[in-house]
C-alpha cells in the first residue's frame, strides 16, 4: 500500500492549499473543524505529476471566532489524519501554550537571578 503524505504549500486569501502525494485514484478528503465537515474541499490532479494532487480548502469566516481552531485534513471514511492546520484569533487565551511558555521563560529568568544570588551571598 502506498503511503499518502499531505505536505501544506501556503494558505492564501482565506484558502489554505497542499499537495497530496501517493496513490493512482481521485481521493476524497474532508476537513473537520470540532467534529463538523466544512464545505468547498476541492481535490484537482497536478499537471504533469502522476500521482499528486492539489488540495484547496476554503475557510469560512463564520467558523473564525477567538481562541484556537484546529482543522483535520482526511480521507472520507477514514480516521487516519492526513494534516491539519491551526488559526489562532482574538486575544490570546491564558492557557494558550505559547502563553504558558513565556510565562515559564519568565519564572525560569527569576529562578536564575534568585539563584545567582544566592550563590553571591554563601560565598563570603
Amino acid at each position: 500500500m502506498i503511503e499518502k503524505r499531505l505536505t501544506k504549500t501556503r494558505i492564501r486569501a482565506g484558502i489554505w492549499e497542499g499537495v497530496l502525494s501517493g496513490g493512482d485514484t481521485l481521493p476524497a478528503l474532508e476537513v473537520l473543524l470540532l467534529e463538523t465537515p466544512l464545505p468547498g474541499v476541492s481535490v484537482e490532479p497536478v499537471a504533469g505529476r502522476a500521482g499528486e494532487w492539489a488540495v484547496r480548502v476554503p475557510i469560512p469566516s463564520a467558523v473564525l471566532t477567538d481562541g484556537v481552531q484546529t482543522f483535520l485534513i482526511r480521507e472520507i471514511g477514514s480516521t487516519e489524519t492526513l494534516a491539519h492546520f491551526t488559526i489562532i484569533t482574538g486575544v490570546v487565551l491564558e492557557d494558550d501554550l505559547r502563553a504558558e511558555v513565556d510565562l515559564l521563560r519568565q519564572e525560569l529568568d527569576m529562578l536564575k537571578r534568585a539563584f545567582r544570588r544566592h550563590c553571591l551571598e554563601t560565598m563570603d
